[in-house]
């Protein structure tokens, strides 16, 4: 009889928090995002990605609804998986998930379930990361908004974001390294990594996902829930077509004038000093030429079937609202993304300082897809050459997942 190895990993899945911002009535990790709770749809990305032993830390009561969950996520690794009770603070609960790890176990991750729609692939990168010379890496995604220090309701100054990035999980450690880290902590930190790094460990950075963000308030629950549930198109139309094997190549484009109120965003970046372009979102053409080449090569209409004027809730969205919907889109029916190329036709904004940066915040907000921009002028010809707008064409690579 064949005996499966026993996993040298363990994922620690936080469940145990109250969620009290998110004002449901119970605690986060079991209020649904559609006909799943936010701790299934958490759990389906755990067990999608590196075999691993898997526990849920859960709220005190709520010990039998984690394992429902559990069961039903686990398919045959239920024998893998197992529920433990949370504490009071989430050091509490990650330590009493750490008690429950096997002794075989050589790599722990800890994961909030609250990042529900995290890709099994980020997973992957942050254990690929690991090593002995790397005893610690952590997801995280480019900070495309202007930073400010704020001090009673006044503007002190501002922050470089070049050297920032936003934390996310799940967060990779050598065991033994975060063992040792909570047995010295005597005080709270933010998150794990903060926690080792005051225990004086290096901590390596992997490319994170823009859908890997945190279900917190009820605005991040509205935005989950758009990612998950299907647009208002036929059923035939996200139906995917399982005979269609060959990739597809889509084409798409944009094009707003400048005009717009307040800084100006394109491809994912705010450009301090540039004027805005206008439009029922941020304008952003490159962002929305994506999107339009992504569901051409699908065959699920443009970018007014899914962002219309008549989704209030896409008004002012950046690029990462739509890029990740779009993704989702994507995943519903069977592709992923090969690559993405944009060209953009433009007298301002200079891409040529930015355009790594750029593409980083598209390819992180496309789930690590590649994409590459160019830019350039057209040598005074047309709106763009006088200066009036931005233009910008996408083409699109899709391949079956």
């Amino acid at each position: 009889m064949n005996v499966a190895p026993v996993p040298r990993i363990a994922v620690i899945v936080v469940a145990a928090g109250s969620g009290t911002r998110l004002g449901a009535g119970s605690p986060k990790a079991f209020v649904g995002i559609d006909e799943h709770t936010v701790l299934r749809h958490a759990l389906r990305s755990v067990f999608a990605g590196p075999a691993a032993q898997v526990i849920v830390v859960a709220p005190a009561g709520y010990e039998g609804d984690a394992l429902t969950d559990v069961l039903a996520a686990a398919g045959d690794r239920r024998e893998l998986a197992r529920v433990v009770t949370g504490g009071a603070t989430r050091q509490q609960s990650v330590a009493a998930g750490l008690d429950a790890v096997w002794p075989d176990v050589e790599s722990v991750l800890v994961h909030d379930a609250a990042r529900a729609l995290t890709p099994p692939e980020v997973f992957t990168r942050v254990v690929e990361a690991l090593s002995e010379r790397v005893p610690a890496a952590i997801p995280v995604l480019p900070v495309v908004d202007t930073i400010k220090r704020v001090g009673e309701g006044e503007i002190l100054g501002a922050v470089d974001r070049s050297e920032l990035g936003a934390a996310q999980t799940p967060q990779g450690f050598r065991r033994d390294i975060l063992v040792t880290a909570y047995r010295v902590a005597d005080e709270e930190f933010t998150d794990d990594a903060a926690l080792v790094a005051a225990a004086g460990h290096r901590i390596a950075a992997v490319e994170g996902s823009a859908l890997a963000f945190k279900i917190t308030t009820p605005a991040d629950l509205d935005r989950a829930r758009s990612l998950v549930t299907p647009d208002p198109v036929s059923t035939a139309t996200l139906r995917p077509d399982t005979h269609d094997t060959l990739p597809r190549v889509g084409v798409g484009t944009d094009v707003h004038a400048f005009g717009g109120e307040g800084t100006l965003w394109l491809a994912g970046l705010e450009w301090p000093g540039e004027q805005a372009l206008s439009g029922h979102s941020d304008g952003d053409a490159v962002s929305h030429a994506i999107v339009d080449a992504l569901l051409s090569a699908a065959g699920l209409g443009d970018i007014g079937t899914h962002f219309g004027t008549d989704r209030p809730e896409y008004a002012g969205a950046h690029a990462e609202a739509f890029l990740a919907r779009t993704v989702g889109l994507l995943s519903a029916t069977g592709w992923r993304i090969g690559n993405v190329s944009v060209q953009v036709q433009a007298l301002r904004p200079r891409f040529r300082d930015r355009r790594t940066e750029a593409e980083a915040v598209l390819s992180a907000a496309l789930g690590g897809a590649p994409v590459s921009v160019a830019a350039t002028t057209t040598d005074g010809l047309g709106f763009t050459g006088r200066g009036e707008g931005v233009a910008a064409t996408a083409v699109a690579l899709l391949v079956r997942a």
